[in-house]
């Protein structure tokens, strides 16, 4: 029997965060009321003029120059015929011949660390539907349309993934461009990122594509995975049983990881593409995309690359810190006020991490600011407090009072060090007169017993001892004792 190749290839929609939607002025918010944010032209009641929202242009081509596609100078939208109750129009304003936004690529770092560069076939602009309510028990099928014409990028890959961690890396990488971009929210529980699936496999060795299924509107990366995984299986069991595939849509259960069909796959012809006459050509000039690329951020590729080459972060660190733009925002607001680049990537993924998780909160509600918590680093640093009574003890109570200044709360919660060298060497007398034994076991070749003796020196002092000057007076000072 013949091995089999997995081919995996997206279709990424992205909803667009935008004021209103992309034809109308109506309110592009999710959580209201069903159909509260409707319109005549969002039903599409004869007389009513679609208008282009110029924002959502914008946001796809900041897309685009993000992936580095073609941008095309001269775009035009089609009308896609279809016919489904959450579509109010019978059809969905899209782009069919030309698209905005033209090749480019996502580029992705698997776990083994292999970089792998992920072409895109074209991103195009597009209305969405709206949504379907089945209640449970209930023979009627309930419209709400809120949701419909909420502007919408659809990034369609090339079918260039060969296994389920591709697919679920490129999705995880558009997810974290677009909040990046600060065109789309990434949330995926609320639908405003959605991501079908192409699944097809083939004998290894075989150029021409096998027959492609799609796994509609999949929520999270590990749901994509899973059904990538499930679907590979399925098909060469198909095949190798000598059944026959056919293309068609199949939705993914998340409890059962399975795929079930649910209709055959329309093919381009059915939906009857035609030019959109309501709209004019969408002309992007010189001025007008030089205005985009100036409005541009620094993109987590970027940041990664100087998270490690200027900061000297470690490649884990820099992949953590650039997750998200406000937490990569943060870090060097930070470093501005700290030579430590370490210390402040290792505070931010600890405790202000943790702080962050059980807070529920995101980073632009941190209370305490960069340069605070650099003044709490640099008393660390400067051995004034002990990083565990900073990080346990002080950065607590500066985040109840963030203002505060940090050598002062150590002060008053008595947590300075005792650097001062005579009084630290009478403790560390006290200590070794009352462990006599231990030290001879420690003269006799047992170093290990030097972390006992720091401990109790540390206890002695009330934890405010310097534990690195307390280390080299305890090492010289039994080092001195005679047997």
């Amino acid at each position: 029997m013949p091995s089999y190749e997995l081919v995996v290839g997206l279709e990424l929609h992205a909803q667009l965060s935008t004021e209103s939607k992309i034809f109308a002025p109506d309110a592009a918010h999710f959580g209201a009321s069903p159909n509260r944010h409707v319109s005549a032209i969002t039903l599409g009641h004869p007389g009513t003029l679609p208008r282009l929202n110029r924002r959502a242009v914008e946001f796809a081509v900041k897309m685009g120059l993000a992936c580095g596609s073609d941008i095309t100078r001269r775009t035009v939208f089609d009308r896609k015929n279809y016919f489904y109750p959450d579509l109010p129009k019978g059809y969905q304003i899209s782009q069919d011949k030309a698209p905005i936004c033209v090749g480019g690529a996502v580029h992705v770092t698997l776990k083994s660390g292999e970089e792998r560069t992920l072409q895109l076939h074209h991103i195009h602009l597009e209305e969405d539907a709206g949504k379907s309510i089945h209640a449970e028990g209930e023979p009627d099928t309930l419209l709400d349309y809120n949701r419909a014409g909420t502007p919408l990028i659809e990034i369609v890959t090339e079918p260039v993934m060969r296994s389920a961690e591709e697919a679920g890396a490129c999705l995880a990488e558009i997810r974290r461009l677009v909040r990046y971009l600060g065109i789309c929210d990434g949330n995926m529980e609320e639908g405003s990122l959605r991501c079908d699936v192409n699944v097809s496999v083939r004998p290894v060795g075989e150029t021409k594509l096998g027959t492609k299924v799609e796994v509609k509107n999949m929520n999270s990366v590990r749901f994509v995975q899973r059904a990538v995984e499930y679907e590979f299986e399925r098909q060469v069991s198909v095949l190798e049983s000598g059944g026959q595939l056919i293309q068609e849509t199949r939705t993914f259960d998340a409890t059962t990881g399975r795929t079930a069909g649910m209709r055959e796959k329309e093919t381009m012809n059915d939906y009857r593409y035609f030019p959109e006459p309501d709209l004019p050509p969408v002309v992007i000039s010189d001025e007008w995309l030089g205005q985009i690329q100036a409005g541009m951020p620094a993109l987590p590729r970027e940041l990664f690359q100087k998270f490690v080459a200027h900061y000297g972060l470690p490649a884990a660190d820099a992949t953590v810190l650039t997750e998200n733009r406000e937490e990569a925002a943060f870090f060097e607001e930070l470093c501005r006020h700290t030579a430590n680049f370490k210390s402040a990537a290792n505070w931010l993924m600890g405790p202000v991490r943790a702080w962050l998780n059980e807070s529920g909160r995101e980073i632009t509600e941190f209370p305490i600011a960069p340069a605070q918590l650099a003044r709490l680093m640099a008393l660390v640093d400067e051995a004034r407090v002990s990083h565990t009574a900073a990080s346990q003890r002080l950065f607590p109570e500066l985040l109840v009072q963030p203002t505060a200044d940090p050598l002062r709360l150590a002060e008053a919660l008595n947590l300075l060090q005792q650097s001062n060298s005579d009084s630290i060497q009478a403790l560390i007398d006290e200590v070794l007169a009352a462990w006599p034994t231990k030290v001879k076991e420690y003269r006799q070749g047992k170093k290990g017993l030097l972390g006992l003796f720091v401990g109790e020196v540390m206890k002695k002092s009330g934890g405010k001892a310097d534990p690195k000057l307390t280390n080299q007076l305890l090492v010289k000072t039994l080092e001195t004792i005679s047997d």
